[in-house]
């Protein structure tokens, strides 16, 4: 039963994984930023070069 106390009272744990979670869920929302700003750049450059080739 005190076990179950002292690990009900410890929160760096728990404090700890809600960080990592906070952090990958940055992480996630940055990839995909990137990647549609990406694809749109490339789009950009591809239109200026068909544009300079033609």
């Amino acid at each position: 039963m005190k076990f179950l106390k002292t690990m009900i009272r410890d929160t760096k744990a728990a404090t700890a994984i809600e960080y990592g979670l906070i952090a990958a869920l940055i992480a996630v929302a940055g990839i995909t930023a990137f990647q549609a700003v990406g694809t749109s750049v490339k789009g950009t450059f591809t239109n200026a070069s068909t544009a300079m080739n033609q």
